[in-house]
């Protein structure tokens, strides 16, 4: 019998690495649980289908945030309210209805998120208009869009740049800004920077920006054109809104956004059709 050894068969090695392999097993599933508190536990696409759950649900846990709130997960999540059928049978892939721009299917699906601003360490609103934080200004080298008209993928003219939205922690631009024609409605809405080509007027001369009268707000003279090709011009009446004019929730952020990125595929119907 070898030094170590508990029996003829079982030693303190075999017995630790016996060890290391049931704590290492639970601690996978320990982590495979806690990993289910956002996001589960899963509903299926039919009413009473299957979960397809390898692990159950965690028991719920009480967090406390640094603003005060607490949230508790694993928790239900609101259901599903996007406007659209199921195109065929079981698995079939849902068709929007009404306005697909809308729906919350597709290309235009988005998280239903807390209807609460987001917000920077120090507790300011995060993404707020230059308008609010005078602090920040656009770079010189920079083209000026405020003024510049919009565009939409059809060439039409739905409205002007009024302002720009910057994200206070991150110090980038998130939004344009737009007010709309009277046609459209006259209303403001906001365009991801993601989705807008700022097209400055190369044939600008040197003395019209150092000589131009500026407006109040702007560091030079504007000229070009702010280009979407995500959505038509008659579709900017239809963008979400926000519930402040100087902020915006988290959940507006995803509708917004999805708003335009449903716009890709559903904003006229040749964009659904096969490239071959």
């Amino acid at each position: 019998m070898g030094t170590g050894a508990i029996t003829g068969y079982i030693d303190a090695a075999q017995l630790a690495l016996y060890a290391f392999w049931i704590f290492f097993f639970g601690l996978v599933i320990y982590l495979q649980r806690e990993g289910q508190r956002e996001g589960y536990p899963l509903e299926s696409d039919h009413p009473g289908g299957p979960k397809n759950e390898l692990f159950p649900s965690p028991e719920p846990k009480t967090f406390l945030l640094h603003d005060g709130r607490s949230v508790t997960v694993p928790r239900l999540e609101t259901e599903f309210t996007g406007n659209a059928v199921l195109s065929g049978g079981a698995n079939s892939p849902l068709e929007p209805t009404g306005n697909p721009l809308l729906a919350g299917v597709g290309p235009g699906a988005y998280s239903n998120r807390e209807d609460i601003a987001e917000h920077t360490f120090e507790g300011l609103p995060a993404i707020v208009p230059l308008r609010v934080e005078t602090t920040f200004s656009l770079a010189l080298q920079d083209p000026e869009p405020r003024g510049m008209p919009v565009k939409g993928a059809d060439g039409v003219i739905a409205g002007t740049v009024s302002d720009v939205w910057v994200d206070r922690a991150e110090v980038v631009l998130r939004y344009i800004e737009v007010e709309l024609s009277k046609e459209l409605g006259g209303r403001r809405v906001l365009l991801p920077i993601n989705y807008a080509r700022i097209q400055a007027n190369r044939g600008l001369k040197w003395m019209d920006v150092m000589f131009a009268p500026l407006r109040p707000g702007q560091n030079h003279c504007p000229s070009g054109e702010v280009i979407v090709q995500s959505i038509m011009g008659h579709q900017f009446a239809d963008v979400p809104a926000t519930k402040s004019a100087d902020q915006i929730t988290k959940l507006e952020e995803d509708k917004i956004t999805a708003y335009y990125s449903a716009g890709i595929l559903y904003a006229n119907a040749h964009r659904q059709e096969p490239l071959i």
